[in-house]
Order: C-alpha cells, then sequence, then structure tokens
C-alpha cells in the first residue's frame, strides 16, 4: 500500500475547501476561477449562457389551461351496484359502502347486469346503464346538480377571489 492509496472511510464527511483566503492558503489569490476574464468576477449570472437566449426564457412558461368549471363525477358500474343487495341507490348509500368518494355527484355506467328491479337516484347515468334498470322494471331518478343548472362555481383559479 503506498501513500496514494489511502481514501477517507467510506462515508465520513470531510471540510468544505475555503477559498480565496489569501495569498498562503490552498486556493488563495484567484481561489481556482484561473486568471481574468469573465468567469473570474462575479459578473455572470446563473443561467447565463454568453448572449444566446437562455433556455429559461426558450421554453414555453404555461402550456395548456386548467378549466376552473369542470364538472367531475364519481363513476360506479351496474355490478357494483348489484353486490349491495339494495333497492334504491342513493349518492349517501354508495358513500357509506365506500364506493365513492366523500365529495363529488356520482355517475352510473352500464358495465355489468342487476338481477333485480332497483330504485337510483343519482346526479348522471349512462344510456345503457339506464336501459338495463328500466329493463328489470326499475326506475332513475335524477338528482339535480349542487350548483343549479348551469356551469359550477369556479374553484381553484386566479377568478376565484373576485
Amino acid at each position: 500500500m503506498k501513500i496514494h492509496d489511502l481514501k477517507p472511510a467510506y462515508g465520513s464527511v470531510t471540510k468544505k475547501r475555503r477559498v480565496g483566503r489569501g495569498i498562503g492558503g490552498h486556493g488563495g489569490k484567484t481561489a481556482g476561477r484561473g486568471t481574468k476574464g469573465q468567469n473570474a468576477r462575479s459578473s455572470v449570472r446563473p443561467g447565463f449562457e454568453g448572449g444566446q437566449l437562455p433556455l429559461t426564457q426558450r421554453i414555453p412558461k404555461l402550456k395548456g389551461f386548467k378549466n376552473p368549471f369542470k364538472v367531475t363525477y364519481q363513476v360506479v358500474n351496474l355490478d357494483d351496484i348489484s353486490r349491495l343487495n339494495e333497492s334504491t341507490i342513493t349518492p349517501e348509500i354508495l358513500r357509506n359502502k365506500g364506493l365513492v368518494h366523500s365529495r363529488g355527484m356520482v355517475k352510473v355506467l352500464g358495465r355489468g347486469e342487476i338481477s333485480s328491479a332497483l330504485t337510483l337516484k343519482v346526479h348522471a347515468i349512462s344510456a345503457s346503464a339506464q336501459k338495463e334498470i328500466e329493463a328489470k322494471g326499475g326506475s332513475v331518478e335524477i338528482i339535480p346538480a349542487p350548483f343549479g343548472h348551469g356551469r359550477p362555481p369556479v374553484s381553484g383559479s386566479a377568478l376565484s377571489n373576485r
């Protein structure tokens, strides 16, 4: 083993090199910046590319658009509803059983089949699901949206506090 084979122990932390502390110290005088020129001075800001249009300006700032009036539904399929063994289905029942989140409107989709007649009270339903329920002798009642007709109130945008 020679002296150049020695290495610090794995995981050890060495002190940060202190530069610019006089002629006598390591990293004194020019402090590792070479001699003269723009980069030897403190005049180059981070991201400067020598007059070329910087990367931060070349990349488009805002892409796309987030619709603050978007209406989202929690979806439930007929096969999930048929496992509940309930005759009347409302959003509260679906929330208590854990099929939909605690907030949001409920929409029923037509995957699967039901075995008996159901009374459904939901915010929206697909045409195939409604046909399946009415074919078994059930009924569908559409609950109006909590914000009335038209578009919902603005949420999560610059317009929401005006």
